[in-house]
């Protein structure tokens, strides 16, 4: 190697040499570089194609679907409580029918209780006396098809009652009655008004009821009805019931 001599101009006075990388650092790039673009070859084939999806339309058919099952849960919500109503409406109509139909009330607003049922004078009382005033009205205990209306013998002006269950209900000794046979008659509807007529000592209601036909004893009838003859007091729902 030849030594340069001092009077020799420096040629690479004034330059900056830049360091060459070594080749490994080459390769590194390199390799990095065809990797790189080989991931962006792999997602780019497992990418769905844009034109064959349509964000904005995906955005549109959510929102359709989500107001055409909006709009069916109301019509569905709608129709249930229309079907809801319409049940408790026909329960309601029903119930009150059924509750005026079963409705047992005083036969009088006001009496006396003066005779039981029972034997009487070597006599069976087929019934039960309740005095009051001449003239007062007196009212069906329980519903039914009117039977009899009019004078009966003993009995003097009666009126006899039916119900569903083949019960009979004789309101006797009445001064006029005021419905007529085949009436049908609900609890506490007029029927007459208390008199003295046919075998009666005094004014007064005889009231009688034959189950199967046989007499039997009014009072625990009654009271099992919600309607008691001594205390005088009836069941407030059956009277609400007839009052409908």
């Amino acid at each position: 190697m030849r030594q340069r001599l001092s009077s020799e101009p420096d040629r690479y006075r004034g330059r900056r040499r830049v360091p060459t990388p070594p080749r490994s650092r080459y390769a590194v790039a390199v390799t990095a570089a065809f990797a790189g673009a080989g991931v962006v070859a792999l997602g780019a084939a497992n990418l769905p194609d844009q034109k064959q999806i349509d964000p904005q339309a995906l955005t549109a058919q959510g929102s359709v679907q989500s107001v055409d099952e909006a709009i069916a849960e109301r019509d569905a919500g709608t129709d249930a409580a229309s079907r809801s109503n319409n049940r408790g409406a026909a329960q309601t109509q029903v119930s009150a029918e059924q509750a005026e139909a079963d409705a047992w009330l005083l036969p009088l607003e006001d009496y006396d209780f003066t005779s039981a049922f029972g034997v009487r004078w070597n006599k069976l009382h087929a019934g039960i006396d309740l005095a009051a005033p001449e003239g007062v009205p007196f009212k069906a205990v329980h519903g039914g098809e009117v039977t009899q209306a009019g004078y009966y013998g003993a009995y003097g002006y009666s009126v006899t009652i039916k119900d569903d269950e083949g019960r009979e209900f004789i309101y006797a000794h009445a001064r006029r009655v005021l419905v007529k046979k085949g009436d049908v008659v609900k609890a506490g509807q007029v029927l007459g008004q208390v008199g003295n007529t046919g075998a009666s000592y005094g004014t007064h209601l005889h009231l009688e009821v034959h189950v199967d036909g046989s007499p039997t004893d009014p009072i625990p009838l009654l009271r099992q009805h919600g309607v008691d003859i001594k205390l005088q007091v009836e069941s407030v729902y059956a009277n609400m019931a007839a009052a409908s």
